[in-house]
């Protein structure tokens, strides 16, 4: 399937730099353990999926803030190249920059740590600007790297305009009812889930039941993520489930971010949600094959080869 004309993609969300250490076991409390690598790269669950969303051939344009120290530059350079407009983006002269210190370990996993800085400044400015950038677009992403009330007011401008909310609930925090009714698409992973639903989710069956739940408490579609035992999705009518495409994982940093890239992009589109679903479940496949956060978001040419249209 390709699409009629290019989607319009609004991206409200964070931008940090990522300070990536490796090193084959964690430390205990109290412990030093040798180290294998550094290195520092863009990052932001917001700047992540903006990527993302671009290397899928959509227009982007992002809404945020950075700090005005030597991180700033850099992370908007980095989005400039990918073609995205930043012009949504303000530079805050009094918080730095947001960061994430990531620890991978031997066994891909990663462990991370936000300091959040001047996203969390985001205030009225963003507003208007992600209102002005909502002008023709077709999907609004979001995170909870910023402020609640600044993306609450968002997805509302979005709502009366038309254009779908497709809302990543991380890092986790309590939403509430009025947040669940202006979201057309939640996709929390196994861990937000839980803390969302009161429902621990190991399996199919605990991932449909915390779905369920909040389908029931006012979001219109919920796609439970769950690494490499695939996804699961639900509205009033209809659910499903996507397994994870069978790929060797290098390491999964931004996996869930790929995937809800591509979610946004396939749904403006026209593609159906169990259609999504599959296609994002090959851009977060991908996004594990590389090192990184958005030099691993995979390209349209890719995705399409591994979802079999290539």
């Amino acid at each position: 399937m390709s699409a009629t004309r290019t989607p319009v993609i609004v991206v409200l969300g964070g931008i940090n730099m990522d300070l990536v250490g490796t090193t084959e076991n964690m430390p205990a409390p109290g412990e030093t353990v040798f180290g294998q690598s550094f290195h520092t790269a863009p990052g932001g669950k917001g700047a992540n999926q903006a990527v993302a969303a671009a290397r899928l051939g959509a227009e982007v344009r992002m809404v945020g803030r950075v700090g005005r120290d030597e991180f700033g530059p850099a992370l908007l350079d980095g989005m400039r190249r990918e073609g995205i407009d930043v012009s949504g983006v303000a530079t805050d002269p009094g918080n730095p920059s947001g960061i994430a210190m990531i620890l991978l370990d031997g066994r891909k996993e990663n462990y991370i740590v936000a300091i959040y800085g001047a996203n969390l400044a985001c205030d009225d400015e963003q507003i208007k600007a992600a209102e002005a950038a909502l002008d023709g677009a077709d999907v609004l992403l979001m995170q909870l790297e910023m402020p609640l009330e600044v993306a609450t007011e968002a997805a509302r401008m979005a709502k009366g305009r038309g254009v779908r909310v497709v809302w990543d609930p991380a890092p986790a925090l309590e939403m509430g009812r009025d947040a669940y009714a202006l979201c057309d698409l939640l996709t929390p992973n196994q861990v937000e889930a839980e803390f969302l639903s009161g429902i621990s989710v190991a399996d199919l069956d605990s991932a449909r039941d915390a779905a369920g739940k909040l389908v029931g408490e006012g979001v219109s579609a919920c796609v439970v993520t769950m690494a490499e035992s695939g996804a699961y999705f639900a509205t009033m009518d209809d659910d499903g489930f996507v397994p994870a495409y069978d790929v060797e994982t290098t390491d999964t940093v931004a996996a869930g971010d790929a995937f809800t890239a591509a979610l946004g992009v396939a749904l403006a589109e026209g593609r159906s949600l169990n259609e999504a679903v599959k296609y994002a479940s090959a851009a977060g496949a991908l996004a594990v094959t590389k090192r990184g956060a958005q030099e691993a978001m995979p390209y349209r040419r890719e995705v399409d080869a591994l979802f079999g249209e290539g």
